[in-house]
C-alpha cells in the first residue's frame, strides 16, 4: 500500500497470519457458537458444510470438529489462505474430511453445491450486494439446513481508557476512523449496495426462516499471556497502517510509542493489556 488513500486494498498475503492468530485466540468463544449450532441441527444429520469466506481455516476446522460425520468446504479466494487450511485441517487430523476449492465470491457460489450448514464468517460485508449475497447462500441449504452468519458483535477493547499517555480514549478513535475506512471499503466493492444491516430481515428475505441469534463473549484478562500480547501488537500495527490518514498525528504518535518495543509504555511491557469482545451469530432455516 503505497499510500492512504489505498488502504481500503486489503493485502491478505500480510493479513494471513493475523486472522488465523486472532481467529486462534478467539477458538473459546467459536467452539460455543458450533456447539450452539449442534443443538439447532443434529451433528449426526450434518454430512456437508460450507465455511464461506474461510479465510485461513481456524473455523473450518473447528467446524469439522464439531460435525464429526460431515465433509467441511472451506471457501475462499485467497490461495495463500487455502493453503493454510489445508495444512492445517491435516494436522489436525481432518485432511480427509476438509476440502480448500478456490472461489470467486459471489460469482461461484452456485458451484460449491449443496450443504446442510452454511457458515458466513464475517464474509458477507465483503460482498457488494449484501441481500442478494445472502439468497444465493440459502439457496444451497438443503431442507431443513441452517444459515450462519456472524456479523457485528461489539468492538474489540484491548487498553484502559487512559492509558496515561496521549488523550483517554484512543479506542473509541481508532474506532470510528476504522467505521469510516470500512464505508469506503464497502464504497468500493463491485456492484456494492446500501442496506440496512437488520440481519434477521435479511435472512428472512432470502426466503428462509430465522432461527436464533446469539453474541458470544471472549474475554481475556490483564495481564494477558505472551502470545495474546504479539497478537495485540500485530493487531495496532494493521489498525496503524490502515488507519495513517484518518487519525490525529498525536494519536498516530502514541500508537507508535504502543508499538515501540523498547518504549517502556509500550504493549509489550503494559500489564494492563486485555482482550474482551464479542462475536454476534445470526441463524436461518430453510424450510
Amino acid at each position: 500500500m503505497s499510500n492512504h488513500h489505498d488502504t481500503t486494498h486489503i493485502d491478505w498475503d500480510e493479513m494471513g497470519p493475523l486472522l488465523e492468530r486472532g481467529a486462534e485466540l478467539q477458538s473459546p468463544l467459536y467452539r460455543q457458537a458450533a456447539a450452539w449450532l449442534g443443538e439447532l441441527l443434529p451433528a449426526a444429520g450434518i454430512r456437508r458444510i460450507l465455511d464461506i469466506g474461510s479465510g485461513p481455516g481456524v473455523l473450518t476446522s473447528l467446524l469439522a470438529e464439531a460435525f464429526p460425520h460431515a465433509e467441511v468446504v472451506a471457501v475462499d479466494a485467497t490461495p495463500p489462505l487455502l493453503e493454510r487450511a489445508r495444512i492445517r485441517a491435516e494436522r489436525a487430523g481432518f485432511g480427509d474430511r476438509v476440502r480448500t476449492p478456490y472461489a470467486e465470491l459471489p460469482s461461484n457460489l452456485d458451484e460449491l453445491g449443496e450443504a446442510d450448514l452454511v457458515w458466513a464468517g464475517n464474509s458477507v460485508h465483503h460482498i457488494g450486494d449484501q441481500r442478494a449475497a445472502l439468497s444465493d447462500l440459502a439457496r444451497l441449504l438443503r431442507p431443513g439446513g441452517v444459515l450462519a452468519v456472524v456479523e457485528g458483535g461489539l468492538p474489540t477493547r484491548h487498553l484502559p481508557r487512559d492509558i496515561g499517555i496521549g488523550r483517554p480514549g484512543l479506542e473509541g478513535r481508532l474506532d470510528a476512523a476504522a467505521g469510516e475506512w470500512f464505508i469506503q471499503m464497502r464504497a468500493e466493492l463491485p456492484g456494492t449496495k446500501d442496506e440496512v444491516e437488520d440481519w434477521r430481515a435479511l435472512l428472512a428475505a432470502g426466503g428462509l426462516t430465522p432461527s436464533g441469534t446469539r453474541s458470544f463473549l471472549l474475554d481475556i484478562p490483564a495481564p494477558v499471556p505472551e502470545a495474546v500480547g504479539e497478537q495485540l501488537v500485530s493487531a495496532f500495527a494493521w489498525q496503524r497502517k490502515i488507519l495513517d490518514g484518518r487519525l490525529a498525528a498525536d494519536d498516530l504518535a502514541v500508537l507508535d510509542r504502543l508499538l515501540d518495543a523498547d518504549d517502556p509504555q509500550g504493549l509489550r511491557h503494559r500489564a494492563d493489556a486485555y482482550l474482551l469482545t464479542a462475536r454476534t451469530v445470526h441463524t436461518a432455516r430453510r424450510g
